[in-house]
């Protein structure tokens, strides 16, 4: 799909822009003659690496030294810009689970102060990036997710006249991410340790860094104000997976049952019974709408209303990795397919 119309000549800003999903964001939007783009971290030596690795734009890029818990400095950094991406946040399960502050401060307090600084500069759009552990959170991870997701579609109503659209996106894990279960099963493969499951039960969602550009990037082309877009994916048996990368390195390793880690979820949810009496389903995504929105009342009904199907409680109660599940065999081509194995 073309984006030109989204990104030519806009200003685009990403906070958490020098991680994986945010590389990916700005090597996606580069392609469609963006005005500029701004990334937005506190890493300084990221910067400085993504500096060099994108070289030849150097002319489009704007590199940014800030935190998201600091609100002058982001909306200093907001300032002039169309499109705004909040991707940042500490996403370490077990780690968060020790430092609840630190996790409220970024990922709660963070988000507030993105949502009231997009306002501020009366922004065209302001995109969050959820996880699934926001949908029926167990852990203090989600439950900040769970927060920030509230506060960027409430705060769509008290915005007054302002231009600004506040969405949300929620997915699971990316293939190949910074920390994710891949290269980390691969590593111990390939140095033939025993490779670590914390149960043999989980399954979980995958989606490929093209699939979480475009998910964002079609949040972005529809969105109205206070929805929350969920790709509709695969799940795989995390047993599947270590068989899979165990037979592409050809090793006999052993795996070793370790235990849940604290907040961890045995299978992964996306939509859970209670947003389901608002959710429709459009292509490949469902669209979460907000309880406060009457969309269908808007001068400009959205698409995924008017072409969309409105989900029954009747025929779907939740959306879970467990009921997504592809075979060993399913998992392999899929894998295949994305030059994985």
């Amino acid at each position: 799909m073309d984006y030109s119309s989204l990104f030519e000549n806009k200003v685009v800003l990403i906070t958490g822009g020098t991680g994986f999903l945010g590389q990916s964001l700005v090597d996606a939007i580069l392609k469609y003659n963006p005005k500029s783009i701004r990334i937005f971290s506190r890493d300084e030596v990221k910067h400085y690496k993504m500096e060099n690795k994108f070289q030849k734009y150097k002319d489009k890029l704007r590199f940014f030294i800030g935190d998201v818990r600091d609100y002058d400095r982001l909306n200093t950094a907001l300032s002039n810009v169309d499109i705004a991406i909040h991707a940042a946040a500490l996403k370490r399960l077990d780690l968060i689970e020790y430092n609840v502050e630190e996790s409220i401060k970024t990922n709660v307090l963070g988000t507030l102060n993105f949502a009231k600084a997009c306002l501020a500069n009366n922004i065209e759009k302001g995109i969050f990036v959820s996880t699934d552990k926001a949908c029926s959170p167990v852990n203090t991870y989600g439950a900040c997710k769970f927060l920030s997701e509230k506060i960027m579609t409430n705060s769509n109503y008290s915005k007054g006249s302002k231009r600004t659209v506040l969405s949300t996106v929620r997915y699971g894990n990316v293939l190949e991410s910074t920390g994710s279960v891949i290269p980390f099963f691969e590593s111990k493969i390939i140095a033939k340790e025993e490779v670590p499951l914390t149960d043999d039960r989980m399954t979980r969602f995958f989606i490929t860094p093209q699939q979480a550009v475009e998910l964002v990037f079609d949040c972005i082309k529809y969105s109205v104000g206070g929805e929350i877009f969920i790709p509709k994916l695969p799940a795989f048996k995390i047993t599947d997976l270590i068989e899979l990368l165990k037979k592409k390195h050809a090793s006999k390793v052993g795996v070793k049952v370790v235990g849940l880690r604290p907040g961890e979820k045995i299978h992964e949810l996306m939509l859970n019974s209670y947003e389901i009496r608002n959710t429709y389903s459009f292509n490949n995504k469902f669209v979460i709408c907000s309880e406060i929105e009457n969309y269908i009342d808007l001068e400009n009904v959205p698409d995924y209303i008017k072409t969309g199907k409105k989900i029954k409680e009747s025929e779907m109660d939740e959306y879970s990795s467990e009921d997504s599940v592809v075979s060993q065999t399913e998992l392999t081509d899929l894998f295949t397919k994305y030059n994985l194995i």
